[in-house]
């Protein structure tokens, strides 16, 4: 045990955006408070690296700011950001088409284009007399047949790592359009001038992504770095650091759940059994410098086809021209396969398909390439998700711990989302102190 006790009203797991947002949130209602982060650095995902003139952040981080209190704040923080409007799209069967795929087959090949049409036409008329039970059943009954086989379904595989029969369809009421029937019917005529979906417009900084995370850290100005319980007894409400014991009133965590738990000692048989089951996969992505610009004028392309080794690209310096050197160009590269990759052979293939897709001229314009990974990438929502959630969330809530964040929350949601579960789990944790 060590010799150091130390005492917090509220201690904040985590320097995220969601753990620096409770901070500061605590620090303008005058809450006394600790933040602790793992890492030498604050942000989390929420980060940008330089190497060699390139700007990188961790794939496509975009700020969707709605809120206008979160708004503001984020523009206080941040001195210098680009408003953007979206450009993303589609490339299978060899051709690009306009995001979102089901409200614009228009540019398709003929039989490709009838074909989703022709099935959104009949799912629209005749709809499943059942609810779906799965996110393919989901797709099958909104998109019809042929969305689901040409991008629905293989997409969706190659982002989450899983069938989407393993994935309840509650998850994606908000992230996944759901065109109008007028919507398909223009799109297939090249005639949908109307944006779909969540993100048509983004802010971002100008340096990159990591440039908030900094921005906050100064704000709030006593982020402790390099710091983090090796476990957590919340009969005596104390985290062991090691070096120091820190006792606490309410506990704010913003790491992921599964991490949370396994820091908790004395969990109750059933809440451990039900956090086992919480399920996330992790991501392997390529950070790619390129001596040319980017030959594609769009933000992101989604590829749904197999044969490629990725299921995403994204242009980090068509967000701001600033995260490259003048004349060249960085992009992000999301591979469909979690283990890890051979670069020997994946950067050939990975270059020969930018080639084919026009976003280089030749494979020689990779001037060189990152591997890196994300361990929590997506929380998979399968069909034990909400069960298992409840149960661990029940009985956090019964001890006095707040869990918050894409992660500390177990959900799927955006950096604004983000900023707002900090925000929120300060006030929570302002009541519980009373």
């Amino acid at each position: 045990m060590s010799s150091l006790r130390t005492h917090s009203p509220v201690v904040v797991l985590g320097a995220g955006l969601t753990g620096m947002s409770a901070g500061l949130a605590l620090s303008r209602q005058g809450v006394a408070h600790r933040v602790l982060e793992k890492l030498d650095h604050p942000g989390g995902h929420a980060i940008t690296v330089e190497d060699s003139g390139f700007r990188f952040d961790r794939t496509g981080h975009l700020l969707h700011l709605r809120d206008p209190e979160m708004r503001q704040l984020v523009l206080g923080w941040l001195d210098d950001v680009v408003e953007v409007e979206r450009r993303s799209v589609i490339w299978s069967n060899g051709v690009y088409t306009r995001y979102p795929f089901q409200a614009n087959t228009f540019g398709l090949p003929a039989d490709v284009a009838y074909e989703c049409v022709m099935g959104f036409v009949q799912a629209h008329f005749h709809p499943p007399s059942t609810p779906p039970q799965n996110f393919e059943e989901f797709c099958l009954a909104h998109f019809g047949e042929g969305i689901s086989r040409h991008f629905m379904i293989p997409y969706n595989s190659r982002l989450w790592g899983v069938h989407p029969k393993e994935i309840t369809s509650d998850w994606c009421q908000r992230f996944v359009p759901l065109p109008k029937l007028e919507d398909v019917l223009a799109g297939a005529v090249g005639k949908n001038a109307r944006e779909l979906g969540y993100n048509t417009r983004f802010t971002y900084p100008r340096l990159g992504i990591g440039e908030l995370p900094k921005a906050m850290a100064r704000e709030h100005g006593k982020i402790e770095l390099s710091k983090s319980p090796r476990a957590i007894d919340l009969k005596q409400r104390v985290l062991d650091l090691g070096d120091e014991q820190i006792s606490f009133d309410v506990l704010i965590s913003s790491a992921p759940l599964d991490v949370l738990m396994g820091l908790i000692q004395d969990v109750p048989a059933n809440v451990r059994s039900a956090a086992a089951k919480l399920r996330c996969t992790h991501l392997y992505y390529l950070d790619v410098a390129l001596s040319t610009p980017c030959g594609k004028d769009v933000h992101w392309i989604y590829v749904p086809e197999e044969r490629y080794p990725f299921y995403r690209v994204g242009c980090y310096s068509h967000f701001s021209p600033d995260m490259a050197p003048r004349g060249k160009a960085g992009l992000y590269v999301e591979l469909t396969s979690r283990d890890e990759p051979d670069l020997t052979t994946l950067v050939p293939s990975v270059a020969r398909a930018l080639v084919e897709m026009g976003v280089i001229s030749r494979p020689e314009d990779v001037e060189f390439a990152r591997l890196r990974r994300i361990d929590h990438a997506y929380v998979i929502f399968d069909h034990a998700y909400f069960a298992s959630t409840k149960t661990v969330f029940d009985y956090l809530d019964q001890i006095g711990v707040i869990s918050s964040g894409r992660y500390g929350g177990w959900n799927y949601s955006s950096m604004e989302d983000a900023l707002l579960f900090g925000r929120d789990a300060a006030h929570r944790a302002v009541e519980l102190l009373k």
